[in-house]
């Protein structure tokens, strides 16, 4: 098995003199899941489209490999691809098991398959219904089957749970976990960051066409360097007792007559976190609130600015 489903290095498209990607690298194991997050316009989706073929690349190179054989492949080749776009349009004069056994043909997959899948989705009851009947997160389950046919290698899912309710979100992760268990790699592009900061392997931030930050929630937290908040429920005291447990590792902030929050640094965390647990006179409860995907987008994208 090579070491990377899938390589780019130093990928643009350019329209001119606008960079739609610019000199991006990456890499992605196989079994591995990666966000790519950002504004409207800041190359996820034109990244998607190179790595499909659907167009070609001004400067660059990307690089698949096969986990079944381990042959490279060159970068225009579908097969081996999953794709799921953001607007999933199927024609709605047809049915969804017609649509989706007009996909395994092109994909040379078999009617059990397309069964399996409907079934897996939760469609099996709706697959003989008109296409135009179904609901937004029905279509949206239905392209999440037609881009499973054939088992392929490697997903690109374009913000994939767009109409589905929170228990439908759930059901797609668990699957998407599955097929990452059997080695599928897998690129996410969505703008839920807080739906997919504990769900995905690591984060590609991108702004402009370039990669602005990658890595795991872990390694971006560790670069961004946010404070740490801890909320604390407390007795009726003087601020001047609650600061003396920050011993000026934390600044404090009231947010009410008996709660406050301290902010301290990852280094400092675990000390504060003791202090307070050996106060329970006065502290009666506390919550430990790390930065999360949204604050270190923020960061990022800001420049390093909060």
């Amino acid at each position: 098995m090579a070491s990377s489903a899938l390589e780019i290095q130093g990928l643009e498209k350019r329209y001119g003199e606008q960079a739609a990607v610019d000199g991006v690298d990456l890499q992605l194991a196989p079994g591995e899941s990666l966000a790519i997050i950002g504004h409207n316009g800041a190359g996820k989706t034109t990244l998607m489209k190179l790595i499909l073929g659907l167009t070609r690349p001004s400067a660059g190179t990307i690089q698949r490999w096969s986990w079944r054989g381990g042959a490279p492949r060159p970068a225009a080749a579908s097969e081996g691809i999953g794709f799921l776009p953001e607007s999933v349009n199927f024609p709605g004069a047809v049915s969804g098991g017609q649509r989706l056994r007009f996909y395994a043909r092109l994909k040379g997959a078999g009617k059990q398959e397309c069964a399996q899948l409907l079934e897996l989705v939760g469609l099996s009851d709706a697959a003989d219904r008109k296409i135009n009947t179904y609901s937004k997160g029905m279509r949206q389950r239905l392209g999440l089957a037609q881009a499973l046919l054939g088992s392929p290698e490697l997903l690109l899912l374009d913000e994939p749970t767009s109409g589905l309710d929170p228990f439908l979100r759930q059901h797609f992760y668990a699957i998407i976990g599955q097929r990452q268990a059997a080695g599928a790699s897998v690129i996410i592009s969505s703008h839920a960051l807080t739906e997919i900061e504990a769900r995905t392997d690591r984060i590609a931030i991108m702004q402009r066409g370039r990669v602005l930050a990658l890595g795991s929630l872990a390694t971006l937290r560790e670069q961004a360097a946010l404070p740490v908040e801890i909320k604390v429920r407390h007795t009726a005291v003087p601020m001047a007792e609650l600061e003396a447990l920050a011993a000026g590792a934390a600044t404090l902030q009231s947010m009410g007559e008996l709660s406050t929050r301290f902010s301290c640094t990852e280094s400092e965390k675990l000390a504060l976190l003791q202090r307070l647990s050996a106060r329970p006179d006065i502290v009666q409860d506390l919550s430990l609130h790390p930065p999360g995907l949204d604050d270190l987008y923020a960061y990022f994208v800001n420049g390093g600015d909060t």
